[in-house]
């Protein structure tokens, strides 16, 4: 942990005080839920999909961390070009948090995915110790 998560809410918070809709979810728990929306599982969210696909800021976070498969790949294309060419009809932004490097992004996500984030995305890389390691270090 190096703080990513932390800058990520930051800027929601910021983002929420201007009156822009914000969407935070972690990467494993979003395809989950598209999954169970997409399938009519139990106490699945119907909205969130389109919520996904027009709120101003959305944050996905721990990309990379959820279990890979060519479905979650398919909805992470459509997420992304979606917003990146305004099929919304409307200008929405995307933060990404990773632990991924670039080539493990395209790897991970096809050359389609990785090219897009490449292009379209500033990347913003973290450096130091791992901030939960130190914490629990100090509590040995």
């Amino acid at each position: 942990m190096l703080g990513k998560t932390f800058l990520t809410n930051c800027i929601a918070n910021e983002v929420l005080k201007i009156g822009k809709t914000v969407l935070y979810q972690t990467a494993p728990v979003m395809f989950d839920e598209i999954n169970d929306a997409k399938f009519g599982r139990e106490n699945a969210r119907f909205d969130l999909y389109e919520n996904i696909l027009n709120v101003d800021l959305l944050i996905i976070d721990d990309l990379g961390t959820e279990k890979i498969t060519d479905t979650k790949i398919t909805e992470l294309f459509t997420i992304i070009n979606t917003r990146l060419l305004n099929q919304n009809h409307k200008i929405t932004k995307t933060i990404i948090s990773t632990n991924l490097n670039v080539d493990e992004l395209f790897k991970t996500y096809t050359t389609r995915i990785g090219s897009r984030l490449a292009g379209n995305y500033r990347f913003i890389r973290f450096f130091g110790d791992d901030l939960r390691f130190k914490k629990g270090k100090k509590e040995l």
